[in-house]
Protein backbone atom coordinates (compact mmCIF):
# COMPACT_ATOMS: atom_id res chain seq x y z
CA UNK A 1 0.00 0.00 0.00
CA UNK A 2 1.49 3.66 -0.95
CA UNK A 3 1.45 5.90 1.92
CA UNK A 4 -0.54 9.07 1.90
CA UNK A 5 2.19 11.47 0.35
CA UNK A 6 2.30 9.17 -2.58
CA UNK A 7 -1.20 9.33 -3.20
CA UNK A 8 -1.97 12.87 -3.25
CA UNK A 9 1.06 13.58 -5.26
CA UNK A 10 0.02 11.52 -7.74
CA UNK A 11 -3.68 13.00 -8.31
CA UNK A 12 -3.67 14.51 -12.24
CA UNK A 13 -6.25 17.11 -13.14
CA UNK A 14 -9.02 16.30 -15.47
CA UNK A 15 -9.08 15.98 -18.93
CA UNK A 16 -10.17 19.52 -19.95
CA UNK A 17 -9.33 18.68 -23.84
CA UNK A 18 -12.14 16.04 -23.34
CA UNK A 19 -14.43 18.16 -21.46
CA UNK A 20 -14.36 20.87 -24.72
CA UNK A 21 -15.43 17.79 -26.74
CA UNK A 22 -18.22 16.54 -24.95
CA UNK A 23 -19.51 20.35 -24.73
CA UNK A 24 -18.97 20.38 -28.62
CA UNK A 25 -20.91 17.15 -28.56
CA UNK A 26 -23.76 18.78 -26.60
CA UNK A 27 -24.02 21.66 -28.55
CA UNK A 28 -24.43 19.48 -31.75
CA UNK A 29 -27.86 18.09 -30.50
CA UNK A 30 -31.32 18.77 -31.82
CA UNK A 31 -32.16 20.84 -28.47
CA UNK A 32 -31.63 24.39 -26.51
CA UNK A 33 -28.21 25.06 -26.10
CA UNK A 34 -27.39 23.92 -22.47
CA UNK A 35 -30.87 23.07 -21.82
CA UNK A 36 -30.57 20.23 -19.74
CA UNK A 37 -28.15 21.90 -17.29
CA UNK A 38 -26.82 19.81 -14.48
CA UNK A 39 -27.25 16.78 -17.10
CA UNK A 40 -24.97 18.28 -19.21
CA UNK A 41 -22.11 19.69 -16.78
CA UNK A 42 -21.88 16.22 -14.83
CA UNK A 43 -21.45 14.40 -17.82
CA UNK A 44 -18.76 16.65 -19.89
CA UNK A 45 -17.10 16.23 -16.04
CA UNK A 46 -17.20 13.00 -16.20
CA UNK A 47 -15.56 12.77 -20.33
CA UNK A 48 -13.25 15.06 -18.68
CA UNK A 49 -12.67 12.27 -15.18
CA UNK A 50 -12.23 9.24 -18.20
CA UNK A 51 -10.25 11.77 -20.43
CA UNK A 52 -12.93 10.90 -23.56
CA UNK A 53 -15.76 12.61 -24.42
CA UNK A 54 -17.35 8.92 -24.76
CA UNK A 55 -17.17 8.26 -21.14
CA UNK A 56 -19.46 4.59 -20.09
CA UNK A 57 -19.82 4.80 -16.28
CA UNK A 58 -21.72 1.56 -16.96
CA UNK A 59 -20.00 -0.76 -13.51
CA UNK A 60 -20.66 1.14 -10.56
CA UNK A 61 -20.10 0.11 -6.88
CA UNK A 62 -22.02 1.56 -3.84
CA UNK A 63 -19.28 1.76 -1.41
CA UNK A 64 -20.95 1.95 2.77
CA UNK A 65 -18.19 2.72 5.28
CA UNK A 66 -19.78 1.69 8.60
CA UNK A 67 -17.92 2.55 11.81
CA UNK A 68 -19.44 2.87 15.42
CA UNK A 69 -18.40 6.38 17.69
CA UNK A 70 -17.92 6.06 21.41
CA UNK A 71 -20.09 9.59 21.59
CA UNK A 72 -22.49 7.34 21.61
CA UNK A 73 -22.26 7.21 25.49
CA UNK A 74 -23.32 10.80 25.59
CA UNK A 75 -27.04 9.70 24.56
CA UNK A 76 -26.54 11.96 21.50
CA UNK A 77 -28.85 8.64 19.11
CA UNK A 78 -31.91 6.86 19.49
CA UNK A 79 -30.65 3.73 19.03
CA UNK A 80 -27.87 2.01 20.20
CA UNK A 81 -24.36 0.93 18.64
CA UNK A 82 -25.86 -2.69 17.92
CA UNK A 83 -27.69 -1.18 15.44
CA UNK A 84 -24.43 -0.41 13.10
CA UNK A 85 -23.28 -3.65 12.58
CA UNK A 86 -27.05 -4.95 12.16
CA UNK A 87 -27.59 -2.75 9.62
CA UNK A 88 -24.14 -3.76 7.94
CA UNK A 89 -25.55 -7.09 7.99
CA UNK A 90 -28.80 -6.92 6.65
CA UNK A 91 -26.81 -4.66 3.85
CA UNK A 92 -25.19 -8.34 3.50
CA UNK A 93 -28.54 -9.47 2.48
CA UNK A 94 -29.84 -6.94 0.48
CA UNK A 95 -32.32 -5.76 2.77
CA UNK A 96 -31.88 -2.11 3.44
CA UNK A 97 -32.87 0.95 1.77
CA UNK A 98 -29.62 1.21 -0.25
CA UNK A 99 -29.96 -1.82 -1.49
CA UNK A 100 -33.73 -1.90 -2.38
CA UNK A 101 -32.27 1.35 -4.48
CA UNK A 102 -29.75 0.07 -5.87
CA UNK A 103 -31.56 -2.82 -7.65
CA UNK A 104 -33.59 0.16 -9.44
CA UNK A 105 -30.33 1.80 -10.46
CA UNK A 106 -28.52 -1.46 -11.60
CA UNK A 107 -25.54 -0.74 -9.26
CA UNK A 108 -23.80 -2.83 -6.36
CA UNK A 109 -23.64 -2.38 -2.79
CA UNK A 110 -20.51 -3.38 -0.61
CA UNK A 111 -20.85 -2.65 3.27
CA UNK A 112 -17.78 -1.94 4.65
CA UNK A 113 -16.75 -2.48 8.20
CA UNK A 114 -13.90 -0.03 9.32
CA UNK A 115 -14.83 0.05 12.16
CA UNK A 116 -17.45 -1.45 13.67
CA UNK A 117 -17.51 -2.76 17.29
CA UNK A 118 -17.80 -6.31 15.79
CA UNK A 119 -16.24 -7.62 12.16
CA UNK A 120 -19.67 -8.32 10.47
CA UNK A 121 -20.30 -12.12 9.88
CA UNK A 122 -21.93 -11.94 6.44
CA UNK A 123 -19.61 -13.39 3.94
CA UNK A 124 -20.13 -9.90 1.44
CA UNK A 125 -19.38 -7.65 4.32
CA UNK A 126 -15.67 -6.17 3.81
CA UNK A 127 -13.89 -6.54 7.28
CA UNK A 128 -11.73 -3.82 7.46
CA UNK A 129 -11.92 -2.58 10.97
CA UNK A 130 -8.48 -0.12 11.91
CA UNK A 131 -10.44 -0.52 15.62
CA UNK A 132 -13.60 -1.08 17.19
CA UNK A 133 -15.32 1.61 17.79
CA UNK A 134 -14.05 5.18 18.19
CA UNK A 135 -13.18 6.69 21.71
CA UNK A 136 -15.89 9.02 23.08
CA UNK A 137 -14.39 12.52 21.40
CA UNK A 138 -16.45 14.45 24.31
CA UNK A 139 -13.58 12.59 26.83
CA UNK A 140 -10.66 12.22 24.06
CA UNK A 141 -9.85 12.18 20.94
CA UNK A 142 -11.35 9.30 18.49
CA UNK A 143 -8.83 7.95 17.39
CA UNK A 144 -4.94 8.25 16.96
CA UNK A 145 -3.72 10.22 13.98
CA UNK A 146 -1.72 6.93 12.68
CA UNK A 147 -5.21 5.08 13.11
CA UNK A 148 -6.99 7.87 10.82
CA UNK A 149 -4.28 7.75 8.41
CA UNK A 150 -4.35 3.80 8.33
CA UNK A 151 -8.68 4.24 7.88
CA UNK A 152 -7.86 6.78 4.60
CA UNK A 153 -5.44 4.89 3.18
CA UNK A 154 -8.27 1.09 3.55
CA UNK A 155 -10.52 3.54 1.51
CA UNK A 156 -8.06 4.23 -1.09
CA UNK A 157 -6.91 0.67 -1.43
CA UNK A 158 -11.12 -0.29 -1.27
CA UNK A 159 -11.00 2.10 -4.23
CA UNK A 160 -7.77 0.65 -5.83
CA UNK A 161 -9.44 -3.29 -5.54
CA UNK A 162 -12.73 -2.27 -6.89
CA UNK A 163 -10.93 -0.19 -10.32
CA UNK A 164 -9.45 -4.08 -10.88
CA UNK A 165 -12.38 -5.35 -10.43
CA UNK A 166 -13.98 -3.36 -13.73
CA UNK A 167 -15.74 -0.77 -11.34
CA UNK A 168 -15.74 2.55 -13.53
CA UNK A 169 -17.90 4.56 -10.97
CA UNK A 170 -17.97 5.10 -6.80
CA UNK A 171 -20.90 6.24 -4.36
CA UNK A 172 -20.02 6.82 -1.19
CA UNK A 173 -22.21 6.24 1.83
CA UNK A 174 -22.10 5.61 5.48
CA UNK A 175 -23.34 3.40 8.16
CA UNK A 176 -22.53 4.33 11.89
CA UNK A 177 -24.83 5.31 14.60
CA UNK A 178 -23.31 8.40 16.48
CA UNK A 179 -21.96 9.61 13.17
CA UNK A 180 -23.91 13.05 12.53
CA UNK A 181 -22.84 13.79 15.76
CA UNK A 182 -19.07 13.31 14.73
CA UNK A 183 -19.60 14.88 11.35
CA UNK A 184 -21.75 18.13 13.26
CA UNK A 185 -18.34 18.43 15.28
CA UNK A 186 -16.08 18.21 12.18
CA UNK A 187 -18.33 21.09 10.86
CA UNK A 188 -18.35 23.45 13.97
CA UNK A 189 -14.71 22.96 13.66
CA UNK A 190 -14.07 23.46 9.74
CA UNK A 191 -16.21 26.39 9.63
CA UNK A 192 -15.61 28.34 12.68
CA UNK A 193 -19.57 27.64 13.40
CA UNK A 194 -21.34 27.66 16.70
CA UNK A 195 -22.13 23.77 17.21
CA UNK A 196 -26.23 24.88 17.38
CA UNK A 197 -26.00 26.03 13.78
CA UNK A 198 -24.92 23.12 12.35
CA UNK A 199 -26.40 20.12 14.72
CA UNK A 200 -29.53 18.27 13.94
CA UNK A 201 -31.84 15.72 15.11
CA UNK A 202 -29.84 12.91 13.37
CA UNK A 203 -32.22 9.85 12.65
CA UNK A 204 -35.09 11.40 15.06
CA UNK A 205 -33.85 12.79 18.08
CA UNK A 206 -35.92 14.44 20.77
CA UNK A 207 -35.82 17.89 21.76
CA UNK A 208 -33.93 16.87 25.02
CA UNK A 209 -31.34 14.37 23.20
CA UNK A 210 -30.42 17.20 20.83
CA UNK A 211 -29.41 19.52 23.65
CA UNK A 212 -27.46 16.66 24.60
CA UNK A 213 -25.60 16.19 21.10
CA UNK A 214 -25.43 19.92 21.35
CA UNK A 215 -23.87 19.87 24.63
CA UNK A 216 -21.30 16.84 23.83
CA UNK A 217 -20.08 18.31 20.64
CA UNK A 218 -19.00 21.27 22.54
CA UNK A 219 -17.78 19.08 25.17
CA UNK A 220 -15.36 17.40 22.42
CA UNK A 221 -14.20 20.70 20.87
CA UNK A 222 -13.18 21.94 24.25
CA UNK A 223 -11.28 18.89 25.37
CA UNK A 224 -9.73 17.89 21.84
CA UNK A 225 -8.86 20.93 20.83
CA UNK A 226 -8.55 20.38 16.85
CA UNK A 227 -6.78 22.15 14.74
CA UNK A 228 -9.43 23.04 11.72
CA UNK A 229 -6.20 23.87 8.96
CA UNK A 230 -5.15 20.03 9.50
CA UNK A 231 -7.68 17.51 7.71
CA UNK A 232 -6.05 14.47 9.74
CA UNK A 233 -6.51 16.38 12.86
CA UNK A 234 -9.49 17.41 13.06
CA UNK A 235 -10.79 13.80 11.80
CA UNK A 236 -8.81 12.28 14.53
CA UNK A 237 -9.96 14.23 17.28
CA UNK A 238 -13.86 14.74 16.52
CA UNK A 239 -14.31 12.51 13.64
CA UNK A 240 -14.86 8.45 13.09
CA UNK A 241 -13.47 6.21 10.90
CA UNK A 242 -16.08 6.34 8.78
CA UNK A 243 -15.93 9.56 7.89
CA UNK A 244 -12.01 9.05 7.15
CA UNK A 245 -12.48 5.48 5.38
CA UNK A 246 -14.97 7.97 2.42
CA UNK A 247 -12.20 10.76 2.73
CA UNK A 248 -9.98 7.56 1.50
CA UNK A 249 -12.47 6.79 -1.19
CA UNK A 250 -12.32 10.48 -2.88
CA UNK A 251 -8.80 10.77 -2.83
CA UNK A 252 -7.97 7.18 -4.57
CA UNK A 253 -11.22 7.72 -7.16
CA UNK A 254 -9.30 10.38 -8.21
CA UNK A 255 -5.85 9.09 -7.74
CA UNK A 256 -7.48 6.27 -9.93
CA UNK A 257 -8.92 8.29 -12.33
CA UNK A 258 -12.66 7.60 -11.19
CA UNK A 259 -15.79 9.71 -10.75
CA UNK A 260 -16.83 9.66 -7.05
CA UNK A 261 -20.41 10.81 -6.22
CA UNK A 262 -20.75 12.45 -2.82
CA UNK A 263 -24.37 11.62 -0.96
CA UNK A 264 -25.41 13.74 1.91
CA UNK A 265 -24.03 15.62 5.18
CA UNK A 266 -21.68 13.05 5.97
CA UNK A 267 -20.25 12.16 2.77
CA UNK A 268 -19.94 15.85 2.26
CA UNK A 269 -17.91 16.37 5.11
CA UNK A 270 -15.49 13.81 4.24
CA UNK A 271 -15.19 15.57 0.73
CA UNK A 272 -14.40 18.73 2.50
CA UNK A 273 -11.90 17.25 3.78
CA UNK A 274 -10.67 14.79 0.86
CA UNK A 275 -10.54 18.75 -0.60
CA UNK A 276 -8.51 20.02 2.22
CA UNK A 277 -5.62 17.13 1.45
CA UNK A 278 -5.47 17.78 -2.25
CA UNK A 279 -7.52 20.24 -3.50
CA UNK A 280 -7.31 18.54 -7.01
CA UNK A 281 -9.63 15.56 -5.99
CA UNK A 282 -12.47 17.58 -5.87
CA UNK A 283 -12.21 17.80 -9.27
CA UNK A 284 -13.45 13.91 -9.60
CA UNK A 285 -16.22 14.62 -7.18
CA UNK A 286 -19.93 14.80 -8.29
CA UNK A 287 -22.39 16.54 -5.75
CA UNK A 288 -25.64 14.87 -5.84
CA UNK A 289 -28.08 16.05 -3.44
CA UNK A 290 -28.68 18.85 0.06
CA UNK A 291 -29.40 16.85 2.67
CA UNK A 292 -32.07 18.10 5.43
CA UNK A 293 -29.29 18.27 8.13
CA UNK A 294 -28.79 21.69 9.08
CA UNK A 295 -25.09 22.30 8.22
CA UNK A 296 -25.32 20.41 4.55
CA UNK A 297 -26.39 23.19 2.51
CA UNK A 298 -22.89 24.81 4.16
CA UNK A 299 -20.53 21.82 3.41
CA UNK A 300 -21.98 22.08 -0.22
CA UNK A 301 -21.24 25.77 -0.24
CA UNK A 302 -18.03 25.61 1.18
CA UNK A 303 -17.19 22.72 -1.52
CA UNK A 304 -18.07 25.36 -4.32
CA UNK A 305 -20.59 22.45 -5.65
CA UNK A 306 -24.14 22.65 -6.14
CA UNK A 307 -26.45 20.21 -5.58
CA UNK A 308 -29.17 18.89 -8.02
CA UNK A 309 -31.51 17.17 -5.69
CA UNK A 310 -33.17 18.73 -3.04
CA UNK A 311 -35.84 16.67 -1.79
CA UNK A 312 -35.53 16.34 2.14
CA UNK A 313 -33.49 13.46 2.19
CA UNK A 314 -31.99 12.65 5.16
CA UNK A 315 -31.69 8.74 5.52
CA UNK A 316 -27.58 8.35 4.49
CA UNK A 317 -26.50 4.72 3.51
CA UNK A 318 -25.65 6.79 -0.14
CA UNK A 319 -29.52 7.20 -1.04
CA UNK A 320 -29.26 10.60 -2.09
CA UNK A 321 -26.09 10.08 -4.61
CA UNK A 322 -27.61 6.42 -5.50
CA UNK A 323 -31.59 8.52 -6.88
CA UNK A 324 -29.04 10.82 -8.84
CA UNK A 325 -27.67 7.72 -10.89
CA UNK A 326 -30.86 7.82 -12.52
CA UNK A 327 -30.28 11.85 -13.84
CA UNK A 328 -26.90 10.80 -14.64
CA UNK A 329 -28.26 7.58 -16.70
CA UNK A 330 -30.68 10.00 -18.45
CA UNK A 331 -27.82 12.30 -19.29
CA UNK A 332 -26.02 9.58 -20.70
CA UNK A 333 -29.23 8.81 -22.52
CA UNK A 334 -29.89 11.95 -24.30
CA UNK A 335 -25.94 12.48 -25.21
CA UNK A 336 -25.66 9.06 -26.96
CA UNK A 337 -29.84 8.69 -28.76
CA UNK A 338 -30.58 12.35 -29.25
CA UNK A 339 -30.14 13.23 -33.17
CA UNK A 340 -27.97 16.04 -33.86
CA UNK A 341 -29.44 19.30 -35.51
CA UNK A 342 -28.79 17.92 -39.49
CA UNK A 343 -30.94 14.82 -38.31
CA UNK A 344 -33.82 16.15 -37.37
CA UNK A 345 -33.13 18.69 -39.93
CA UNK A 346 -33.83 21.84 -37.95
CA UNK A 347 -31.33 24.88 -37.90
CA UNK A 348 -28.83 24.94 -34.81
CA UNK A 349 -29.03 27.08 -32.24
CA UNK A 350 -25.83 29.27 -31.45
CA UNK A 351 -24.62 30.91 -28.28
CA UNK A 352 -25.63 34.19 -28.02
CA UNK A 353 -23.87 37.12 -26.16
Amino acid sequence: MQNLEEIIGGIKPIDQKAMEEAWHCWDSLCKPLRGLGWLEEVLVQIAGIYGTAHPHPDKRAVVIMGADNGVVEEGVTQTDSSVTIQVLENMGDRLSTACVMCTLAGCELIPVNIGTLTDGKHPKIQNRAVRHGTGNIAKGPAMSKEECIQAILTGVEIVRELKEKGFQMIVTGEMGIGNTTTSSACAAVLFDQDVETVTGRGAGLSTEGLERKIRAIQKAIQVNRPDRRDAVDVISKVGGLDIAGMTGCYLGAAYFQMPILIDGFISAISAYLAGMLCETAKEYMICTHCSAEPASRLVIERLGMKAPLQAGMHLGEGTGAIMALSMIDQALNVYYHLTTWDGASVEAYTHQV
